[in-house]
C-alpha cells in the first residue's frame, strides 16, 4: 500500500487540537478493504484523526467506502463519523475521487463545490482531477470556519497543477471571502515531477502569503523512494 500522511493543528480554545491528515491508499476500493490485513492498518489510522482526505478512491458504486464507514462506526455507542465525497474525476477511463471522513461530533460540513478550469476560450483544462473543495466549520476552533482543498496532480503535469492552485485559492477568496485554507496532496511535488529549479515558478510556493507545513527533503511516502510528494 502506498500512502502519504501528513497532519496539522488549529488550537482549541482550550484544552486539545483539531487533527487534519491526508492519506493516499492506492486505489482504494472493495479489493483493499476486502483484505484484513490491509482494512485493519487503515482501521488504525483514521481514527488518529478528526477530519482525513483520503486519495486515490476507485470506488464506483461508494460500496468499499459504506464497509469503511460501518467499521469506523462500530466501535462508537452513536455514529461520529460521516464523510464528503467528490464526483468521479478524471479526463480518461481512469476515474478517482476525492474523500473526506471526518467526526461528525466535531466539525459539520458548510459548503462545497467542484474547482471548474476548463476554460471555454483556450480549451484548456489543468487539473487532471479538479480539486473538490470543501468548507468546514468546527465551533470549539478558534478559527471556526476553514476550507480544505485537495489535489491529487498527475506526475507530468505536477508544476503546472501545483501552480494553478493559486487560481484555486483567489476563487475560494471570490466564493466565499475566507483565506482560511490549507492545501492537502498528494502533489507529487518531489523526486522527478518537481525539481529545486521548478519552485520558482509555482505561485503558490513563491508568494509570502502561504505557508508550506512540510519541508522538501521530508519522506511523505512508504515506498523505496525518498520523495516529498506533498
Amino acid at each position: 500500500m502506498f500512502c502519504i500522511i501528513f497532519a496539522l493543528t488549529l488550537a482549541l480554545s482550550s484544552v486539545s487540537a483539531l487533527k487534519i491528515g491526508a492519506f493516499n491508499i492506492q486505489a482504494f476500493g472493495d479489493s483493499k478493504m476486502s483484505k484484513p490485513e490491509v482494512s485493519s492498518i487503515i482501521m488504525k489510522i483514521l481514527p488518529r484523526y478528526d477530519i482525513v482526505l483520503i486519495q486515490e478512491v476507485r470506488d464506483t458504486d461508494l460500496s468499499a467506502v459504506e464497509t469503511m464507514m460501518e467499521e469506523l462506526n462500530s466501535n462508537c455507542e452513536e455514529p461520529q463519523y460521516s464523510y464528503v465525497v467528490s464526483d468521479t474525476l478524471g479526463r480518461d477511463a481512469y476515474k478517482e475521487r476525492y474523500l473526506f471522513v471526518y467526526r461528525s461530533d466535531k466539525v459539520t460540513v458548510q459548503d462545497s463545490y467542484h474547482y471548474h478550469d476548463h476554460n471555454l476560450y483556450t480549451g484548456e483544462d489543468t487539473f487532471s482531477r479538479e480539486p473538490f473543495v470543501v468548507h468546514f466549520n468546527c465551533p470549539k476552533t478558534v478559527i471556526k470556519d476553514f476550507v480544505l482543498v485537495p489535489l491529487h496532480s498527475a506526475p507530468k503535469d505536477a508544476v503546472r497543477e501545483i501552480d494553478a492552485l493559486y487560481d484555486v485559492y483567489r476563487d475560494v477568496l471570490d466564493k466565499w471571502q475566507t483565506d482560511n485554507i490549507i492545501f492537502l496532496g498528494d502533489f507529487n511535488a518531489g523526486c522527478n515531477y518537481v525539481t529545486e529549479s521548478d519552485w520558482d515558478n509555482i505561485r503558490l510556493h513563491t508568494c509570502e502569503d502561504f505557508l508550506w507545513l512540510i519541508p522538501h527533503d521530508v519522506d511523505t511516502t512508504v515506498g523505496k523512494t525518498h520523495c516529498a510528494y506533498d
